[in-house]
């Protein structure tokens, strides 16, 4: 990844944010609404009581005793000094300097001072610069956001359907038109709004987790009555489950429609 590919996706622009490494969706009720409120009242809190950094130690006492710390998977840390900022559009570090003043605080925290502030996820990696630039542009929510940025499978495999039936991978600025943008959102909304996603308690993405060991999930399709489906990674990544072959092909019919919904409107004549 060179200087001149470097997105930052944690804090991208002014419109939305991921706080997904500092633990954001690893508590057991991820869901947007539960998170809106637990870090509504933590910011709430935070600017209410803290005025130095004499005040952490009682204000980290005071989130892990008023919140419920329930979480998907033990080993990874949730931070209780993720908080809002810049009103509710984007999610950060309360003890970041740019939230104090110039003074960093962010020694006192779980992870540290020198690793959140060097760390970065294998999405920078392993996102194209090109596909990075095109979901900044579609996805303007802190909370889907963070889910996708984060899910390398469902970007990636996206953009390549897109790809292979326009025979070009669009240029990041196609995705800021009416009708385009609107049309990969929703593709990108089915994060939060698919049909057939997993009602366990345990499973986010194509992960499922056991206290402190996490392993892949896999759709046993011969048991099913079907071949492998070749929206397998994105029927993972939505955390799928499926009764029967008869799922299968309405899921995959689901993620034919958003294709060429896509590839129709790309292809139509501007105005």
């Amino acid at each position: 990844m060179s200087q001149d590919d470097f997105i930052h996706l944690c804090q991208p622009d002014d419109r939305k944010s991921c706080g997904a490494c500092c633990g954001l969706y690893n508590y057991a009720d991820s869901s947007k609404k539960s998170l809106l409120e637990r870090l509504r009242k933590r910011t709430g809190l935070f600017r209410k009581t803290v005025k130095g950094r004499a005040d952490l130690p009682a204000f980290s006492e005071m989130v892990r005793n008023a919140e419920d710390n329930a979480k998907l998977y033990e080993v990874i840390y949730c931070c209780e000094f993720l908080g809002f900022i810049e009103g509710e559009r984007k999610v950060g570090c309360l003890l970041h300097p740019m939230q104090n003043g110039g003074a960093d605080l962010r020694d006192v925290s779980f992870y540290g001072r020198e690793l959140c502030d060097g760390h970065f996820c294998p999405s920078y990696h392993y996102i194209s610069p090109a596909e990075k630039k095109a979901l900044l542009n579609i996805i303007d929510d802190w909370y889907l956001f963070g889910l996708c940025v984060t899910d390398i499978d469902l970007v990636k495999e996206y953009f390549r359907l897109i790809s292979e039936a326009l025979g070009e991978m669009p240029h990041p600025d196609s995705f800021l038109k009416p009708g385009l943008k609107e049309s990969a959102l929703r593709f990108f909304e089915l994060k939060t709004s698919w049909p057939f996603r997993s009602r366990a308690a345990n499973r986010f993405g194509k992960y499922y987790f056991e206290g402190t060991q996490y392993m892949i999930h896999f759709i046993d399709y011969e048991a099913l009555g079907c071949e492998r489906s070749r929206y397998n990674a994105i029927f993972l990544s939505l955390a799928s489950e499926f009764a029967n072959a008869a799922e299968v092909a309405g899921a995959e019919g689901l993620i034919e429609k958003h294709i060429n919904d896509f590839t129709a409107l790309y292809g139509m004549p501007a105005g």
